[in-house]
Parts: structure tokens; sequence; C-alpha cells
């Protein structure tokens, strides 16, 4: 990592977990005339930078979603070089998740994937297990409505074996079915290059998250825009559907 984030303080008010929709690769292409890959090429750089910035807080899980269940209605050239820049990062950056203690999680439907991503995946994920410093997930062929969906199948399929009475069931035998269950919901979503809506993005995870809509385009997205959003958190005050009192800090 760089040292670029070495100037920015270490606040005393952070999320432990954030979610980022990476939003904006292809306007920012668009807008400097390059082929739309040229921007998800440039995000790498954006991922790497809240990373750092992430490490250096102590912030204990970042989830970034990179491909949803819809970005297959994409252009297939478009799709295909996601895919190759996929399978080239995946192959790159396990070395240097593991000097800086970062585990990877990858959440969402794999079975759409080659066979070879599918392993390389899967490689990725046990070569960095042991690492305890930060989670970094990484949402592919992610929808929260599948997510629930899932989730709701086991659920389904357990109380037709007699395992679990329908009429009983928690938010907690729910949520321990959802792709995130080893993680603490996310304090804080955000969404990059200025559109103000979450896109099928964890549904359930976020229903109390502090949301922040970053004008930046994803590959703009740096170390200092990343820091000004954990800021802007750590002015808020967090309610979670009750009342503040003015001694109240979360």
């Amino acid at each position: 990592m760089k040292d670029a984030a070495d100037s920015h303080p270490q606040l005393d008010k952070l999320p432990r977990h954030v979610a980022i929709i990476m939003d904006g690769n292809n306007r920012w292409a668009k807008a400097k005339k390059l082929p739309g890959v040229a921007g998800h090429k440039a995000g790498v750089e954006s991922v790497r930078a809240v990373i750092e910035v992430a490490l250096r807080q102590g912030i204990e899980a970042l989830t970034l979603f990179a491909f949803s269940s819809e970005n297959w209605k994409r252009p297939q050239e478009e799709v295909n070089s996601l895919m190759e820049l996929f399978t080239w990062v995946l192959k790159r950056e396990v070395k240097r998740l593991n000097k800086y203690e970062v585990r990877l999680k990858i959440i969402g439907d794999r079975s759409a994937f080659s066979p070879e991503l599918q392993k390389l995946m899967a490689r990725a994920e046990a070569k960095t297990a042991d690492n305890q410093r930060m989670t970094l997930i990484i949402a592919a062929n992610y929808g929260g409505r599948w997510d629930l969906l899932q989730a709701t199948q086991k659920l389904a399929a357990q109380a037709a074996a007699g395992a679990i009475d329908p009429a009983s069931l928690t938010e907690e035998q729910l949520a321990a079915e959802l792709s995130l269950k080893d993680y603490p919901d996310p304090d804080l979503c955000i969404r990059t290059s200025g559109e103000q809506r979450i896109s099928n993005f964890l549904l359930w995870q976020l229903a109390y998250a502090e949301l922040v809509f970053a004008r930046e385009h994803w590959p703009d997205f740096r170390q200092d825009a990343f820091f000004a959003t954990l800021q802007d958190y750590a002015q808020r005050q967090r309610r979670f559907g009750g009342r503040a009192t003015p001694s109240t800090k979360e």
C-alpha cells in the first residue's frame, strides 16, 4: 500500500463495516474518451486506495459491489472484459492481500461464472483465510433479492424436513442464512458517481446503515474522498429507530 493515507488523522468514531457500490467506471471512461474497460481498470486503483485507508483506520470489514446479478444484461464485450479483469485481479492481488493480512471473501451466485474463475475464487479465499486484520468482501453476481430468496429456500427446506417451525421463525434465523451471516451489518454504505439508490445491494443488511452518495466517479474515489466519507459518518448520530438524547453517541 502507498503512504498517501499517512496524513489522515485517526478517527475516534468509525464504522465496523463499510459497504460500497462502485459506480461510474463507464462514465469516467466516456468523459475521457476511453473505452469502458479503461474505467474498470482505473477502478482497481480506487479499490487499493480504499483498502489502504480502511486498514489504517482499523475498519473490520469492507464489502465492494463488483458485479450485480443484473450486470449480465450489459453488452457481451463489456461482460467479457469484466470477467477478464476479475480473473487478472484474482491472480495478481492475493499476494498483496496476504502482505497486509487481509482476508478475502466472495459472496454471490458463483454458478454463472466459468469453472476457471470459480477455481480462482476458491483458491484466493483459501490462500487468505488465516488473515485477520480486515476482511475484504467482494459481491459478484450478487443481488439482495437473490440473497433473501436463497436464505428463504434454505429455511423452507428445513421446515419441510420438520427441523424448524415456520411460525416460530425469527429475524436472527433468517439473517443466519444470508451471505454476510458471519459479519456485522454495514454501518455505512457509500455509492459513488452521484446516483442515489442502493440498486438491489444488501437489502436486508442495510436496514439501518448510514448512506453517503458521493459525487466522484469510482475511478476518482481515492484516499481523500473515502476519508471524507468516514469523517461525515463520524459526525452523524445513529438512532436505530429510537430517539436520540444529548448523551447518545451511537
